[in-house]
């Protein structure tokens, strides 16, 4: 249904705020997808199963480090083609734009940003053609939200660091090539790292059971005295802000994606109300489906504006990370919504396979608590219009 007969939702023309490249960009991911995950994205899912076979794809489109300078393997493009991509791409599946996220806004920008020019020519180049995938070592078992209590840790021992702890709930850790891990030195300083696969004491076990995010390869990374060469640390950043903004990136693109599962979730709702009868006419005709449909198409009308701006913003090195919190909690909160609602208009068939909103709803329950939680971001935007910090 989605494959053929698509249209994306654009009631208030911000199509016209958009260039021509722009447009074939994002005309070129919407065929990828239709062509390459639509077909497979529900078995996948059903499956718990991560389509490897799409990451060469993923290269070959331009969807990883799509803003990385061509010279280091990237296209060279601005932020608003970024945010168009991974709009597509989530639209096929939440599963398949958290890869491409990570390995563009947590393993190629901070590599980009802060590492050495010998690391950026080596990696960068592998990690957009998909030849090498990357992950990004946060979050840990007793601490997400609040990252600076982080266990892990590195010691100097001499001509190599030793790096010992884990991190957990890593989208990529057990397909990764390499790992970008912030873990403290001796001093309690947080620094980035590239531990790379074959490192001895290097594991990444994987997390199954899980209700959501199904098609995406997520599990720990596990350092166990990993010795890690002196050459792999990230030397342009110290502390918190290596890894803050790196999740300013990406929770930037999550902004952008979550509009396109809930795009996708409103056309489907919408064409089955035009075509679905009951009680001698379409159910499109009545008044609590058309308060469905015109409440989520406002809500998506107001998230790409939202989305959009905030991508003006970041072209112009502008956009603060209040500013992308809120556009992340507002944006993928309206996306779990519309596909609540749209299930509805569905009924019982809103739960099969045959349709994307249920699989969309899951996907979001992860989508809504990564990268920041939904009460988390409330809270850093409290902070910047208050100047009071509630976290501590």
């Amino acid at each position: 249904m989605s494959t053929i007969r698509y249209k994306s939702p654009d009631y208030y023309q911000v199509d016209e705020l958009l260039t021509d490249e722009h447009k074939l960009i994002r005309r070129t991911i919407r065929d990828w997808v239709n062509r390459a995950v639509i077909p497979i994205i529900d078995e996948a899912n059903q499956h718990h199963a991560f389509p490897r076979h799409l990451v060469k794809e993923l290269g070959e489109i331009g969807a990883f480090g799509p803003y990385i300078p061509v010279e280091y393997g990237g296209a060279g493009m601005d932020q608003i083609s970024y945010g168009l991509i991974m709009q597509e791409l989530e639209r096929g599946d939440s599963g398949i734009r958290s890869m491409a996220s990570v390995q563009s806004s947590l393993v190629m920008y901070p590599i980009y940003k802060y590492g050495t020019e010998e690391q950026r020519r080596k990696y960068l180049p592998k990690l957009a053609s998909g030849e090498m995938i990357g992950a990004f070592g946060l979050t840990e078992p007793n601490h997400g939200s609040d990252p600076g209590g982080m266990l892990c840790k590195f010691t100097d021992q001499g001509d190599h660091y030793l790096l010992n702890g884990s991190k957990m709930w890593i989208t990529n850790a057990p397909i990764c090539d390499i790992a970008v891990v912030w873990a403290k030195d001796e001093t309690g300083t947080v620094k980035g790292l590239i531990a790379e696969r074959g490192m001895e004491g290097f594991t990444t076990p994987e997390t199954l059971k899980k209700w959501s995010l199904r098609s995406s390869s997520t599990g720990e990374l596990v350092f166990d005295d990993v010795r890690v060469p002196k050459e792999n640390i990230l030397p342009g950043v110290k502390g918190l802000k290596g890894p803050l903004s790196c999740l300013s990136s990406a929770r930037y693109g999550i902004a952008w994606g979550v509009i396109g599962a809930a795009m996708d979730c409103f056309d489907c709702a919408l064409q089955y109300s035009k075509e679905r009868k009951q009680f001698g006419k379409p159910i499109a005709g009545f008044q609590l489906t058309q308060k469905k449909l015109a409440e989520m198409l406002t809500e998506i009308t107001k998230a790409q504006l939202l989305a959009w701006r905030v991508g003006v913003l970041r072209n112009e090195d502008r956009a603060t990370p209040a500013q992308i919190s809120m556009c992340k909690r507002n944006n993928v909160k309206m996306a779990l919504d519309v596909a609540r609602e749209s299930r509805q208009i569905l009924g019982a068939m809103g739960i099969t396979g045959d349709f994307p909103m249920m699989r969309h709803m899951m996907n979001l329950e992860s989508v809504i608590t990564y990268e920041g939680t939904h009460d988390i971001h409330l809270l850093i935007t409290g902070n910047d219009i208050t100047g009071e910090n509630a976290f501590e």
